[in-house]
């Protein structure tokens, strides 16, 4: 077990937690879990893309999630676009089949987020599809992160680009930092904005055998979002190998002052259990 409590005397973000609410308190309906996060006293959450497949969801839909956050006290501080996940997909940037679902998707990502206060959106770049030419594919990905980092732009967000990892997802392309931060330059380049970020997830990172401080030391600068979950088993902290003293301590060295995402999954199954190495009093928002 971590001692966390001792780490964040100098290191771990306090109040600065944020819990995927995509990942935990899955064990209850959406609309039950930001409440579930007050309740074990967190005050801002994120989430996956929360509507499966409708890319464009009805006002009905969107209504009753912006209701079930505002209820609760909780700020949603961060939204994937698009993402597709629950068809095995990793995003549909770069997927030309998805080019207009995910255009039609931005004016609705970004007005959801806009009425929450959100400023952080993630755009998972898209798998490689069989037969088709990996350089159009990048193009397209290109033209459409321009347009989502405009949009975000405009309600003052961030774009976030994140590298997965390659046991779990081996036909997506961006498996290490270094990638996903060159698609980051990139869209800056184009876009003049500078509000392209790269989410620097270390379970993803770990599970392709990354250097932390190798990837802090020579990415902190670009980081917009941080996401943890230990490894092996993408559990809690504290029940596989990560020292997650020394993360927090060479993050706070470096100067990141943003959000922590907890992506993980319960080890016990039950997400309530899961936050004992997290003591309350750092789990709320200054």
């Amino acid at each position: 077990m971590i001692d966390v409590t001792a780490a964040s005397q100098h290191a771990f973000p306090n109040g600065r937690a944020t819990v995927n609410l995509s990942i935990l308190f899955s064990e209850l309906p959406l609309l039950e879990r930001p409440a579930a996060a007050a309740a074990a006293g967190f005050t801002a959450a994120e989430l996956w893309w929360p509507f499966g497949e409708e890319h464009t969801p009805a006002e009905a839909e969107l209504d009753a999630l912006r209701k079930a956050f505002t209820d609760a006290g909780v700020q949603l501080t961060g939204l994937n676009f698009l993402d597709d996940l629950t068809k095995g997909a990793r995003g549909t940037v770069s997927v030309p089949a998805e080019k207009e679902r995910f255009r039609e998707n931005i004016a609705v990502s970004v007005s959801l987020a806009e009425s929450l206060g959100t400023k952080a959106l993630n755009a998972l770049y898209g798998n490689r599809v069989e037969g088709v030419d990996p350089a159009e594919q990048d193009e397209l990905a290109l033209e459409n992160l321009v347009l989502a980092a405009r949009a975000a732009h405009g309600i003052g967000a961030i774009l976030l680009i994140e590298a997965l990892n390659k046991p779990e997802s081996p036909d997506y392309p961006l498996v290490t930092a270094a990638a996903a931060v060159e698609i980051v330059d990139k869209v800056n380049a184009a876009t003049g904005l500078g509000n392209a970020k790269f989410l620097a997830d270390f379970y993803h990172l770990a599970k392709n055998g990354e250097d932390f401080a190798a990837v802090i030391d020579a990415y902190a600068d670009r980081f917009g979002h941080v996401q943890i979950a230990d490894n092996p088993g993408r559990n809690e902290p504290g029940t596989g190998d990560l020292d997650f003293e020394d993360l927090f301590a060479r993050l706070a060295a470096a100067g990141y002052t943003g959000r922590v995402g907890l992506e993980y999954r319960p080890s016990a199954g039950v997400t309530a259990d899961s936050f004992e190495w997290l003591p309350r009093e750092l789990r709320a928002a200054n």
